[in-house]
């Protein structure tokens, strides 16, 4: 088996070849078929549905890409690339004509073949006209897509961009039935290794393991899955303690210590990219302001957050969304705490004081309203006047995030430093949270894409950051480690992804029975 990091992938140049693998990772000997995994996840809404463009969160990430549907790639649990219905791909040496073979042999779940029409016509649809996807700005700069046989399929992109494996990847980017997609987004008919047994939008869902499936003895160890939305913590941390689940997410620091003291349960904390944020819409006043944007900046306090809302499960940021796991990371000094400099530029922008609605929920991250009143605290001696207001966690996504002019919200972070920029910063992303548009990050953002020299692109990638902290709408005070909880009754890979929650949201297919 081959496997290529993305460190390799840029410094071999796109063009040296195949580029990717055509296996999986091997599972130690002491994974057997066999058992039900129960989890008790959180993201879940009443509006949930097998369409992939709506997904946001870990629910319907680990129940339609960790286990009903499969993408083209996908990032393994140590962070390289891998094949998953593409088994290798190469390009021209610009970047900018993708080919990639795809894996033979596979049907979904309602029997029809797999082949480069289904490709074609899933990754059309974020591109569709009044389509709302956060894959958008990920398919849109592809400017043709061709069928070159039943099992290659051809990309051209407007530029070049040494990453597009790794988008290919993207939770989003689920492959579906061609001529089938409107029954398959309503059934739940993927190629994934799990089929849909039952599916109650925001409440439960139960699926089936796959036989005869191309990934048999690779992944897929359980019989049966059962994911079951539970949104409060405290509740999830009971089904757990209590047996009614064997894994859950997102665990509450305040209640830690319970967990740790019962022996059936053991605790997972890994480092990646996760950061929680406060986006602001930079075309709205006052955020339109930059001095507004850089007194709200000097108006938190990012160490106490650490401390007091991640009883220090994190690092501090510096207001970029390229974490630790990233390869260009730029370590930039955050902007301090500093009151008398947020009086400062409230007076750059002629104001003596501002006062600003904040919007939060536990739906943002645990812990969001009261990282929020602390930040409210720190703020106003700055005279900077926030104003929290508490939003319930069902239907925040759809009703407040990039809705309302100043919210709280969390990133899992990406694989690669384009792939988070251009999913939330680019200009025009439907998931641009903070409406940010700033000509020389724009520039720099294209040229990074294109730049096969890992040097170059460390100095355009830094420079971004530099701007984002500086000048950015998003305020990020912290990267935060995933913490989740297993019962010993689940045996884990010692490798678990740090790319998502729960090894990446795939622990139906990485997880087995103990």
């Amino acid at each position: 088996m081959t496997r290529i990091s993305r460190r390799g992938l840029l410094k071999s140049g796109a063009a040296a070849g195949v580029l990717a693998a055509t296996g999986f990772p091997v599972r130690a000997q002491t994974a057997k078929r066999g058992g039900r995994l129960v989890a008790g996840l959180s993201g879940a809404n009443t509006s949930d549905s097998w369409d992939g463009r709506t997904h946001s969160d870990l629910f319907m990430n680990a129940s339609a890409q960790g286990a009903v549907f499969d993408s083209l790639t996908e990032v393994a649990a140590d962070g390289s690339l891998i094949g998953e219905l593409a088994t290798d791909w190469e390009a021209t040496p610009d970047a900018k004509v993708w080919t990639f073979n795809l894996r033979k042999g596979v049907t979904f779940h309602n029997g029809k073949s797999f082949g480069a029409d289904d490709v074609i016509e899933s990754l059309q649809m974020h591109v569709a006209e009044g389509a709302k996807s956060g894959a958008q700005p990920l398919v849109a700069p592809i400017t043709e897509m061709k069928k070159i046989t039943e099992h290659q399929v051809q990309f051209t992109l407007e530029a070049g961009n040494a990453d597009f494996p790794y988008l290919m990847s993207d939770y989003h980017l689920l492959i579906y039935p061609a001529g089938q997609i409107e029954e398959a987004i309503a059934q739940g008919i993927g190629t994934g290794i799990y089929r849909v047994k039952s599916f109650d939008p925001g409440v439960r869902f139960v699926g089936e393991r796959v036989e005869n499936h191309y990934k048999d003895g690779r992944a897929g160890w359980f019989d049966e899955i059962e994911y079951i939305a539970i949104n409060d913590n405290t509740a999830r941390m009971n089904a757990l303690l209590t047996g009614q689940v064997d894994a859950i997410n997102r665990i509450d620091f305040k209640t830690e210590a319970l967990l740790k003291a019962n022996p059936n349960v053991r605790i997972q904390e890994v480092t990646g990219n996760q950061h929680f944020t406060f986006p602001m819409l930079t075309d709205l006043e006052p955020f339109n302001d930059v001095n507004v944007r850089k007194a709200l900046k000097f108006g938190i306090n990012r160490q106490e957050m650490l401390d007091k809302v991640l009883m220090g499960h994190g690092r501090v940021a510096a207001d970029s969304p390229i974490g630790p796991a990233n390869q260009y990371m730029a370590e930039l000094d955050p902007i301090p705490y500093d009151p008398d400099q947020a009086k400062f530029y409230l007076k750059q922008a002629g104001l003596d004081s501002i006062n600003v609605d904040l919007s939060a929920s536990s739906a943002a991250f645990e812990g969001a309203v009261d990282a929020a009143q602390l930040y409210q605290a720190s703020a106003a001696r700055g005279g900077v006047n926030i104003n929290v207001v508490q939003e319930p966690a069902d239907g925040y996504w759809s009703n407040v995030w990039l809705k309302k002019p100043w919210c709280a919200c969390y990133w899992s972070g990406r694989a690669t430093e384009d792939w988070m920029f251009t999913s939330a910063y680019a200009a025009g992303a439907p998931w641009n949270d903070s409406h940010w548009d700033h000509p020389r990050f724009q520039e720099l953002l294209i040229t990074a894409r294109a730049e096969l020299d890992s040097g170059k692109r460390r100095d355009q990638y830094t420079e971004m950051q530099m701007i984002l902290r500086d000048e950015g709408g998003v305020i990020i005070p912290m990267f935060a480690n995933w913490v989740q909880a297993v019962s010993n009754k689940i045996a884990t890979p010692e490798n678990v992804g740090n790319l998502w929650q729960m090894d990446n949201s795939r622990l139906a297919e990485r997880w087995w029975n103990a």
